[in-house]
């Protein structure tokens, strides 16, 4: 009975031992499932801080560089500033010397007629810059340049009589002695030379950062229409006012809507031409056979002898033929003039077969009138103008759209004439 009832109460106490193990036995299952989801979710979320993380340290670093960057291109800004305070900025006046003539009283005066030129041109525009309230950072440096033909400019004041050739070089001497920055350009005898000296001038100056103005006198003529609307189109014009003489033709500005600076009592109102020449007696031929000719030469056959004029000047052999004044016409011993005694060229020297091979030659180095114009040439191969660019197909200025031949077949393969 005893030993029955101690079986008994040790088989509820492992029953019971058994149920608590069963119970441990599932609740840790319980919590260790709870405890690997929580796990789980935690690494997700820290998988996403560190994204977070990750970007965060990237966008700092992008706006550490930026910062970087934009302190660099500050310095860079404080470095130019500081470079165009100690530099020159750049004030200039381009003159055309063929339009744009001095008085009488200045040129009479010689050297102190052109130190006075230059004085009043200095003060004319510093007082238009100080009315303008141009202020810069740096310091300005003014320079004047005047292209101008020498000896066709000489001979037409000698001509009307307003000063002596030695008036006129001691007036030159006195200008340009009056500033280091100050010059004078003697371009030589050619229809366009002052026209395409200026136009380059614009075109390269104006393009300088350190250019704050210039000044452009003999702006009127219509030579400079094309250069001035290439400024234009590239929106530098701004820089551009145009010096307007007494009497000036202003279409120039006008017509760009320029400011314009006007002077008085420098330039001469009136543009000047040469009178009319006197219309020599017909050349007598000595010694030289009819001639068999294109364009008006003696050809290779005929015999070398001196073409002789009753009144003839000789040539200065010291000289070119275009630096002559006034130089031979071209179209009066090549071919034939009709301007007669309004031809602002000579009539009147001696010219022998060399000359006149020479003369021949420089010709040809200009273009035909009517072929420019896009018209039919009435001399045909007489004409001793060029109808065919000296450069040809490959020419240099044709790319860059400056040459003179600018007619339509003038650039083919160059004929025989």
């Amino acid at each position: 009975m005893a030993t029955s009832s101690v079986t008994e109460v040790n088989q509820q106490l492992w029953d019971e031992s058994l149920a608590r193990l069963l119970n441990l036995s599932s609740a840790t299952l319980k919590r260790n499932t709870e405890l690997e989801s929580r796990v789980t979710e935690l690494e997700v979320e820290l998988a996403v801080w560190k994204q977070a993380h990750a970007t965060a340290l990237e966008g700092a670093d992008r706006e550490a560089k930026a910062l970087k960057g934009r302190l660099a291109a500050m310095n860079n800004q404080f470095t130019s500033m500081e470079s165009l305070m100690n530099q020159s900025l750049l004030v200039l006046c381009v003159v055309d010397g063929d339009s744009c003539i001095f008085t009488e009283s200045l040129l009479r005066q010689g050297h102190d007629g052109g130190r006075q030129a230059a004085q009043q041109l200095t003060k004319v525009v510093a007082e238009y810059l100080t009315s303008e309230n141009v202020h810069t950072l740096g310091h300005l440096s003014f320079w004047i340049t005047i292209y101008y033909n020498r000896l066709g400019l000489i001979g037409v004041l000698e001509r009307h009589k307003l000063c002596t050739p030695e008036q006129f070089e001691a007036f030159v001497m006195g200008f340009s002695q009056t500033s280091p920055r100050f010059s004078l350009v003697d371009v030589g005898y050619s229809k366009d030379a002052t026209f395409s000296k200026i136009a380059e001038y614009l075109q390269t100056y104006i393009r300088f950062p350190q250019t704050q103005r210039i000044f452009l006198a003999g702006g009127g003529d219509n030579g400079y229409v094309s250069t001035i609307a290439a400024l234009q189109n590239e929106g530098l014009f701004g820089k551009l006012t145009i010096l307007e003489k007494s009497g000036g033709d202003q279409s120039l500005s006008r017509r760009f809507r320029l400011s314009t600076l006007s002077v008085d009592n420098l330039f001469m109102s009136r543009r000047l031409t040469p009178p009319p020449l006197i219309t020599p007696p017909p050349l007598n031929l000595i010694g030289l056979s009819p001639l068999n000719s294109s364009g008006g030469l003696p050809t290779p056959h005929s015999p070398p002898g001196p073409l002789v004029s009753a009144n003839g000047k000789l040539i200065d052999p010291t000289l070119p033929l275009h630096k002559h004044c006034p130089p031979p016409c071209n179209e009066f011993y090549l071919m034939s003039c009709t301007k007669g005694s309004t031809c602002k060229y000579s009539h009147e020297y001696v010219l022998t077969p060399e000359q006149l091979a020479t003369l021949a030659a420089n010709a040809k180095k200009a273009p035909c009138n009517f072929l420019k114009n896009g018209l039919q040439c009435p001399y045909g191969e007489r004409c001793c103008w060029g109808h065919i660019c000296p450069n040809g197909p490959k020419c240099f200025h044709l790319s860059k759209g400056k040459c003179w031949f600018k007619g339509e077949s003038m650039h083919n393969t160059p004929s025989p004439y």
